[in-house]
């Protein structure tokens, strides 16, 4: 299998493109992110532990630090409130103060969510070597509603979404330089790295381990270089997995006992006492109690249950359709016309993107059973990507604890990629065979009708006002379950208070 990746030259169209993707992402992602200045769906939880790392307070949570970190990191950069207290007696932010604003914690998921968009227009460029089709095929992220409106807020899946992205391209790009000594050992520390911030922002950020894999097998049988990869990667990750706990210990150091006891033992409670969290011989300790935590809280965590009328969760094989979008908060300013955040998927975008995973599965199939005369362009890479995406699906469909839309968002992401590789491979539909002409004029017909049904959804994304009937006729997907205030909901396959 061809594993090697063609240096590319930055050229003025390229030149012009990645900017014209950092214009576009800009004004989807992060002008105005402030915006609402209300509390939204896990904002509530982020924000009350971004507090108590400003304030230093002790507190566990079942996610990793960096993503508290960041919105902790916006709000000491930016600055814009007075006070950054009002939520380290609880766990749960509510009742803000007149004037509070949401600029600095926000700030790193919005930014890293806009970045995210010109790292995928390089990953396309380095697989699809054309420009404007890199350019096109980015389209699915940039103007994707329900990524908007979730990144946008203090989140985790933000800075999460960054970290993959930066974690492919450095998969690639130690493919490419694989025989440029320093260039790879440079490659190989970004590729750990990026794969520890994933991985200490979201624990679903542990799949994109998998790139380790085809770069050994690409690698093979030259040893030598393997074991430096290994050993390199894997040396950066572990400095920034240990590093980034390391900072949540120092820092969350002060027991407020106005807070719940969690789960930590009566030696943790004892370094904490006695202000020793910054003696790197008790990070086993509390690291260990930190990770026996996660455990503790998703046991509490309840199942999903589609047939409670007020169920947010959804099974992973609803969610490629964008299935069941959440309704994250809702405002009346005039008593007829309503403002909506949602989290509602963009379908051209998602469902395209299912498309190209179909028909990535169809295309391995007929070659391993028929043996086509049509060789693949980019066999290694489509089955990588593919690979990643399916493993990603199977292991969260095993989860049993309730799940959500959003944690969809990662094998989005490779789909995205996986479509732009399947759409590289037609060459020929039926009698006609496809020209470059034919394929150019393709992908911009593909970028048009992505954008303009992110146009259609985006007042449910920038909290826009709708009447009832605008608001029904989005509504064009049952398992959607998209509600609107005052509305007759649509029947979808689960009835609630069926269960019995």
């Amino acid at each position: 299998m061809q594993t090697r990746i063609v240096p590319l030259r930055f050229t003025r169209l390229t030149q012009a493109l990645l900017g014209l993707t950092i214009v576009l992402s800009f004004f989807t992602y992060f002008f105005g992110y402030w915006n609402p200045p209300a509390l939204f769906w896990d904002e509530n939880y982020h924000i009350a532990s971004a507090q108590k790392y400003l304030n230093g307070i002790f507190f566990m949570e079942p996610h990793p630090p960096l993503g508290k970190l960041l919105i902790a990191a916006g709000e000491k950069l930016l600055h814009p409130n007075e006070a950054n207290n009002q939520f380290i007696d609880t766990s749960y932010g509510r009742d803000l103060p007149t004037g509070f604003s949401f600029a600095g914690y926000r700030f790193f998921s919005a930014l890293m969510a806009w970045w995210t968009a010109p790292i995928l227009f390089l990953i396309l460029l380095m697989l699809l070597k054309r420009e404007w089709y890199a350019f096109f095929f980015s389209f699915p992220y940039i103007f994707d509603n329900a990524l908007i409106v979730h990144n946008r807020g203090a989140m985790l899946e933000g800075p999460l979404m960054f970290f993959v992205a930066l974690t492919t391209l450095a998969f690639m790009l130690v493919l490419k330089d694989r025989d440029k000594r320093h260039a790879f050992i440079g490659w190989s520390v970004l590729f750990g790295a990026a794969f520890a911030a994933c991985l200490t922002t979201k624990l679903i950020g542990l799949i994109v381990i998998l790139f380790a894999l085809p770069v050994v097998y690409a690698l093979f049988p030259d040893w030598k270089k393997i074991l430096q990869f290994a050993c390199v990667s894997g040396m950066s990750a572990l400095f920034v997995f240990c590093f980034v706990w390391y900072l949540h210990f120092t820092i969350a150091s002060t027991v407020n006992p106005k807070l719940e006891t969690y789960t930590a033992t009566p030696a943790y409670f004892e370094i904490l006492k006695n202000g020793h969290t910054k003696n790197i011989l008790n990070f086993p300790l509390m690291l260990r109690d930190n990770i026996a935590f996660v455990s503790h809280y998703n046991n509490g965590v309840p199942k999903l249950n589609l047939c409670k009328a007020d169920e947010n969760g959804s099974p992973a094989f609803f969610w490629p359709v964008g299935a069941r979008s959440i309704n994250y908060r809702w405002n009346t300013p005039d008593g007829q016309n309503y403002q909506y955040l949602y989290l509602q998927a963009n379908p051209a975008g998602w469902w395209f993107a299912l498309a190209g995973v179909i028909l990535a599965i169809g295309l391995f199939a007929s070659h391993f059973l028929f043996a086509p005369k049509e060789r693949f362009h980019n066999f290694f890479f489509l089955l990588v990507f593919l690979g990643v995406y399916c493993s990603y699906m199977i292991a969260i469909s095993r989860i049993s604890r309730v799940m959500y839309l959003y944690h969809y968002f990662t094998p989005l992401f490779i789909s995205f990629i996986v479509l732009a590789l399947v759409w590289n491979e037609i060459e020929r539909i039926g009698p006609w065979k496809l020209t470059e002409t034919m394929k150019q004029k393709s992908a911009i017909i593909f970028g048009g009708i992505v954008l303009v049904s992110f146009l259609w959804y985006s007042p449910l994304t920038y909290y826009g006002l709708l009447s009832k009937n605008q608001f029904q006729l989005r509504n064009i997907f049952s398992l959607w379950d998209l509600k609107c205030v005052g509305c007759e909901g649509r029947q979808s396959m689960y009835v609630p208070g069926s269960s019995q």
